[in-house]
């Protein structure tokens, strides 16, 4: 694909995700739920995804695989997220920044929530997007299924453990008590951890194309997201405040890959 090509492709998903979330955030007025965001991000890339694939003239095997691994993840999330978050009202962390910004959040929230993750969104689809472009190879490569090895690897990780803690949050005798079962015994945090594994499997098929290394922002983005911003970060800080008796576990268990639990110091 021309540079001119390229170009119009990244700028028309960008529109894409930019109208997209600006939907999203239309919805969340009356309903005054910006955790709506959270509920459309994984619907988002899998919007992405499919625009991509009808713009583009790569290869069709590859084109076709990239758009449906992301589907197939980004339709979970969401549909995980929804179900989660069903009964639930507004996230604390959203009634947080509401009652801060008071009458002003439903502008401010349009920026600070809603653009950022469709920037944030656009950003980490490039390797889904850029790995669409190419025609070559014409055929799937050792990357192309160490890449489909490694999203599944990630896509069960993920799936398996935000079934573990759906289950352990529905028994009313674990109310107050800490996930440390499953494959939360082995890291505080599987389900980012295999949220980061579809990423980098994802950009091995795109490695597998020309140029395809350009992609590399894609993985690193979520896996930064992940660990430092959203994700491990900001969400133990919360717990730890709210909930001491998670301190123990956190001494003892791996705070993303996988591994055996220590043993506490006495």
């Amino acid at each position: 694909m021309a540079s001119d090509s390229l170009a119009y492709l990244l700028g028309l998903n960008l529109l894409a995700a930019v109208g997209f979330m600006a939907l999203v955030w239309l919805l969340s007025l009356p309903t005054k739920n910006a955790s709506l965001a959270d509920i459309f991000w994984g619907l988002g890339f899998v919007c992405l995804a499919w625009l991509s694939f009808v713009e583009t003239g790569g290869y069709l095997g590859r084109k076709l695989l990239l758009t449906l691994l992301t589907s197939v993840w980004g339709l979970r999330l969401s549909l995980h997220i929804a179900w989660r978050n069903r009964g639930q009202g507004e996230d604390r962390r959203y009634r947080a920044w509401r009652a801060k910004w008071g009458a002003s959040f439903w502008w401010v929230s349009l920026f600070t929530v809603f653009l950022l993750q469709a920037v944030l969104l656009w950003l980490i689809s490039l390797t889904v997007q850029l790995g669409q472009i190419s025609p070559h190879p014409a055929h799937f490569t050792w990357l192309d299924w160490l890449g489909v090895l490694l999203w599944t690897i990630g896509f069960t990780f993920e799936a398996v453990a935000d079934w573990q803690l759906a289950r352990f949050k529905a028994d009313p005798a674990n109310r107050g008590k800490v996930m440390n079962q499953g494959l939360w015994r082995y890291s505080r945090h599987p389900n980012y951890f295999g949220e980061s594994l579809i990423w980098w499997g994802l950009f091995l098929m795109t490695l597998a194309t020309p140029q395809g290394w350009w992609a590399l922002i894609s993985p690193l983005v979520i896996t930064f997201l992940l660990l430092k911003v959203s994700g491990v970060t900001l969400l133990e800080k919360d717990i730890v405040e709210r909930r001491p008796e998670y301190r123990e576990y956190l001494e003892t268990t791996s705070a993303f890959i996988p591994w055996f639990p220590k043993t506490r110091a006495r």
